[in-house]
């Protein structure tokens, strides 16, 4: 009975640990309806990128966003952000929100979804990298062998597809540019979250965003008129889930966590968009582009490591024999 109640007070103390240390539940539903959706765009800018160019593309989708967001800021009664959140709506409005999502559109017409996913979740070290130099968020011990190993599979990927031109190989390098806009735009959103609220920081960069893509305007109205409905219905569903939706999950949960862990949820990704990919598109990626991939991921694992080598100890020094003159031993021999 008392070593029962010793176990039940041990469970209550590792549950009121757990309580105080544990993860935001919340924070980790929101990092997971934002991997979901985000893994579903690798898809739908796929499908949609058939009959829009980049450009147009990027700007349909920032315009859909932008409405339902300004609906909801509406609805929520969010003013403006306080002045001291805009020099990282702004910067993640062009990077992010704008040169991002251009870029990944123009990679994934020289390049399947999965491999677009496989190279862009490069991006979670990029975020790591800058939240330990911007955010001082400090640097995980395996930082520079993961960034290594990442690029190494990304040199695998893009050399793997080389064989059928150099088209895909544009792609593969368009898709790293998007990973680069993506980790600078995500650490310029942590110190903005500290002024704005989520939605107010997803409604704002998602409209400087379409600011940018403004020039696209004039080629987006034109492929309008001539694309078929289920494209422009996966524009709007760009817009309106992986944008408006996925853009604020993730800033709820970036917002409660660093920018290097949240960036760490994004492993997931890759998988979610080669299955979508194979069930919808019936594409997949081949097996050395697949190994390139799976190498950047581990790369992207063994950055984010938080666990140490363990060192033998040193044996402890045995204690010298006693003399037989030592009269413990004369008097222990003499007792015997």
């Amino acid at each position: 009975m008392q070593q029962a109640s010793v176990r039940q007070q041990d469970g209550a103390a590792l549950g009121d640990g757990a309580q105080r240390t544990g993860v935001d539940r919340l924070a980790v539903a929101a990092a997971a309806v934002t991997v979901v959706l985000w893994a579903s765009a690798f898809v739908a800018i796929r499908s949609a990128g058939a009959e829009y160019g980049p450009g147009a593309l990027a700007l349909g989708r920032l315009l859909s966003g932008t409405v339902v967001l300004a609906v909801l800021c509406v609805v929520r009664r969010e003013g403006l952000p306080p002045k001291g959140a805009w020099p990282g709506i702004a910067a993640a409005g062009v990077l992010w929100f704008g040169a991002y999502m251009v870029a990944l559109n123009w990679g994934e017409r020289l390049v399947d979804a999965g491999t677009a996913a496989l190279v862009v979740n490069i991006g979670p070290i990029l975020i790591a990298l800058l939240g330990g130099w911007l955010l001082k968020e400090g640097f995980a011990p395996r930082l520079l062998a993961g960034m290594a190993v990442s690029f190494a599979g990304a040199a695998i990927v893009g050399l793997s597809m080389s064989g059928g031109g150099g088209s895909p190989v544009g792609g593969v390098l368009l898709c790293v540019v998007a990973a680069i806009t993506y980790a600078f735009g995500v650490v310029s959103q942590k110190p903005a979250l500290r002024h704005a609220s989520p939605l107010q920081f997803t409604t704002w960069a998602c409209a400087v965003g379409t600011v940018v893509c403004l020039p696209f305007a004039p080629q987006l109205v034109s492929q309008a008129a001539h694309a078929p409905a289920g494209a422009t219905l996966n524009m709007v569903y760009l817009g309106v889930f992986p944008t408006a939706i996925a853009f604020t999950t993730w800033g709820y949960a970036l917002a409660r966590t660093s920018a290097g862990k949240m960036g760490a949820t994004t492993y997931a990704v890759p998988a979610l968009v080669v299955t979508m990919s194979w069930l919808f598109l019936d594409e997949v990626p081949g097996l050395i582009t697949l190994a390139g991939g799976v190498l950047c991921l581990a790369g992207v694992a063994v950055s984010r490591s938080t666990r140490r080598l363990r060192r033998p100890r040193p044996a402890a020094p045995e204690a010298p024999a006693a003399p037989l003159s030592d009269p413990r031993l004369i008097d222990a021999h003499t007792h015997d």
